[in-house]
């Protein structure tokens, strides 16, 4: 019988962490959120917020229209989760 030698466990054990994805995947989620802290780093935020505004008021009405939809299921969401 052979025994893994200290590399092979630590190769083993930086294989093992790459793939742990739990409740997500860190790697993404790190990326994700370097990705972020650069585009606030920036100065990119108060453009992105004027070109997501509303163009016209019936564009208004539906991303309003939109907001409460989506407010509506994760109230529901939430509220079964408790029972």
């Amino acid at each position: 019988m052979t025994h893994p030698t200290p590399t092979h466990k630590l190769q083993e054990a930086d294989r093992k962490r790459r793939e742990l994805q739990g409740e997500g995947n860190y790697e993404a989620a790190s990326r994700y959120r370097k990705s972020v802290e650069q585009f606030v780093e920036d100065g990119r935020v108060d453009q992105a917020a004027k070109d997501a505004a509303p163009r016209n008021a019936a564009q208004a009405r539906e991303m309003k229209e939109a907001e409460q939809a989506g407010r509506k299921h994760a109230k529901r969401d939430v509220l079964s989760l408790r029972h």
